[in-house]
């Protein structure tokens, strides 16, 4: 079975208004038309971005994709901009319904069925809608178990995989976060014997001095202690997987299948200005195996008539099950 994950930091509707996914449409240019570039650059409301974020993620062809900092109107635009095809979960992660920004993931129903989804916070108190102290948001992590369909297979494969968003503020919070993750991963690998992904914006890059989000979630550095009743709740055996980590994709994929740009962070910088560009988002895999990556591939952010579609570059890992 083959699988294309993706993961997307969309950059929430900072400048909301009324303008429908129609009428947005129905201004398109037609396909023969020269683009026109825009006379200035940098951020553009959500009504024209999220043409562009739905035109890249057709023309990609993802299974699977999980979203940051989606704010509802926008898990809805795209729920219609990207067809019939495709379903979606998450909820609101100030309430846990619909109020604030969602972590939601979308998969296509003619290539996976959803098992069984939840939500929890990374927080002290991970069971309810929660902020951690010092963070400058409420952060939630959506969980879902899948069966991939394959007419090559006798049985459907299941695979788990983990949605969610780091704090932008505080160290301590992410560092907290990936520990939750790796203890969620983990259990998953261990109860259901099946793949487990880890897709986000874990706003901490790979190396450097705000890196201990990563280095933890890969093994590198060890895990902070997190809510007792988290930790009893998803304990398994000291001897099940004891040096379960979660790889980084782009790592394991073959070099000459590496493609596309280095940086997925760009705050809306040009191409030419690196002056924040960085690497803060990923696919990660689970260390008890089940999958091979086949390919790693950072999207352009940078649209043929000059828009912006967000201030981050979408992630695409190809893997097989």
């Amino acid at each position: 079975m083959q699988l294309r994950i993706a993961t997307y930091n969309l950059r929430y509707d900072s400048q909301p208004d009324n303008i429908t996914v129609q009428q947005s449409l129905e201004v398109l240019p037609g396909p023969l038309e020269e683009p026109h570039y825009l006379a200035r650059s940098g951020e553009q409301p959500w009504s024209t971005r999220r043409m562009k974020v739905a035109q890249h993620l057709l023309s990609e062809n993802p299974t699977i994709i999980g979203f940051q900092e989606a704010l509802v109107r926008q898990v809805r635009d795209l729920a219609q901009l990207l067809g019939d095809e495709w379903a979606w979960v998450g909820v609101g992660r100030d309430d846990g319904a619909e109020a604030g920004e969602f972590c939601p993931i979308f998969y296509k129903t003619t290539e996976l069925t959803l098992v069984e989804k939840e939500s929890f916070w990374l927080s002290h108190t991970p069971f309810e809608p929660s902020r951690f102290p010092g963070a400058g948001s409420h952060r939630v992590c959506e969980v879902v178990r899948f069966n991939a369909k394959s007419s090559l297979a006798s049985s459907p494969q299941a695979f788990t995989l983990l949605n969610t968003h780091l704090d932008d503020r505080s160290d301590i919070q992410r560092r907290l976060a990936a520990s939750l993750l790796l203890i969620r991963a983990r259990y998953e690998a261990y109860t259901t014997g099946g793949p487990v992904f880890v897709t986000g914006d874990f706003n901490s890059a790979a190396t450097g001095y705000d890196s201990g989000a990563y280095q933890i979630i890969t093994g590198k550095q060890r895990p902070i202690p997190v809510d007792p009743a988290f930790a009893k709740k998803y304990a398994v055996p000291e001897d099940a997987l004891p040096d379960f980590v979660m790889q980084d994709l782009k790592v394991e994929t073959p070099k000459l299948r590496v493609w596309g740009d280095f940086a997925t962070f760009t705050g809306f910088n040009r191409p030419n200005d690196h002056s924040v560009f960085t690497r803060i988002d990923f696919v990660f895999g689970g260390s008890n195996g089940g999958w091979r990556a086949n390919a790693h591939k950072v999207g352009s952010s940078l649209t043929d008539d000059g828009i912006l579609a967000s201030d981050h570059r979408p992630v695409f890992a190809d893997v097989s099950l």
